[in-house]
């Protein structure tokens, strides 16, 4: 089983989407991360500073790298903005 954890810039900008978009997130994340292989669901990315994979929650978009059995995610935004 996964987890995951923000970096300290991307929990600040988590925490400044609205309510149902952060309860909608979490929700995910929490569905990912209680499967075998989280990557499945996931997408490579080619900018590798955003993070290695991201996963579509919508019209929003959360960018991060595995570590271990650790989500780290770097980057939630929506899509319109998020590869600017």
């Amino acid at each position: 089983m996964f987890d995951y954890q923000f970096t300290k810039s991307s929990f600040k900008h988590f925490r400044k989407l609205p309510k149902e978009i952060q309860q909608r997130i979490i929700e995910k994340l929490d569905f990912f991360c209680s499967q075998q292989n989280p990557i499945e669901f996931a997408e490579t990315l080619n900018n590798i500073q955003m993070g290695k994979y991201r996963f579509r929650i919508g019209n929003y978009r959360v960018a991060f790298d595995v570590e271990d059995k650790n989500l780290v995610i770097h980057i939630v935004d929506h899509r319109k903005d998020i590869y600017r």
